[in-house]
């Protein structure tokens, strides 16, 4: 009888541990989900942008919160459109999918207008011009595409310097197929300048701008000019979605013409 009990008095501990883990762990999962719908505006006052905010000064973290032009941009339309923003950080190359996806209203991450990408989504009025660079040590003689040859290259997946460096390397056509240079995707341009300082690769090839923080914020660094042919940045909508797009151009174009882009730029430039 002694033994008896004793089994049923272990089943029923071991039945009591199981409800209470388990409870916890529902309760735990219902918290997060709370607390995740309850920090979200209604759905018809919020506007929604999507940015790598590894890119500054676009978009970068100030501690857990994303700030940057574009971010000062998107605020000014949603205040223009009377609703209340919220940023959403992912890769750079899944910005366009999520807008496609109806995840965002829009994607604003320094994004380079390119027919390719305007065969996906509606791009915005330009508000930048933009021109590639190339990232190196100090010490490094890599000024052009002659300079890469044999040369281990950082990109940042899915930009145009990432287009553009892969096309030289991989196709028969390019300046630097057969020529020993290897192409290195990262998620974002800060990962690529690491690995730069700690000799991983050779050079990185990325937006003017960002490249000039970087370097600004590195000693050993500098950056040179890449090619000829200037970028034009511009906010990505999905496509048909001209009452947005066009409340998005008027933005733009007023703070075009009262010079605050310009000062938004200064603001987060080091």
């Amino acid at each position: 009888m002694k033994k008896v009990l004793s089994v049923l008095l272990i089943v029923t501990m071991i039945f009591a541990l199981t409800t209470g883990c388990s409870s916890k762990t529902t309760e735990q999962t219902a918290e997060n989900t709370t607390s995740q719908e309850t920090a979200a505006p209604a759905e018809d006052n919020t506007l929604v942008m999507y940015t790598n905010a590894e890119f500054p000064p676009f978009e970068y973290f100030e501690g857990e919160k994303i700030v940057g032009v574009d971010v000062d941009i998107a605020n000014e339309i949603a205040k223009d459109m009377g609703k209340e923003l919220v940023v959403k950080h992912i890769d750079f190359s899944s910005i366009i999918p999520a807008v496609l996806n109806d995840k965002a209203d829009f994607g604003a991450a320094g994004m380079t207008i390119t027919a390719e990408r305007q065969e996906q989504v509606d791009f915005s009025i330009s508000y930048v011009e933009s021109i590639q660079h190339i990232i190196s040590k100090n010490d490094a003689e890599i000024l052009d595409m002659e300079g890469l040859k044999g040369k281990k290259i950082g990109v940042q997946l899915g930009t145009t310097g990432d287009l553009a460096i892969s096309d030289a390397v991989n196709l028969p056509e390019g300046e630097l197929y057969n020529s020993g240079a290897e192409v290195k995707t990262y998620k974002n341009a800060l990962e690529a300048s690491q690995d730069l300082l700690a000799g991983r690769v050779d050079a990185v090839v990325i937006d003017k701008l960002p490249a000039e923080e970087i370097v600004n914020g590195n000693e050993g660094l500098k950056s040179v000019v890449f090619g000829d042919i200037s970028e034009a940045y511009g906010i990505c909508v999905k496509k048909g979605n001209e009452e947005l797009l066009n409340s998005i151009n008027s933005t733009l174009q007023r703070l075009l013409d009262e010079g605050k882009i310009a000062e938004f730029i200064e603001n987060h430039s080091k």
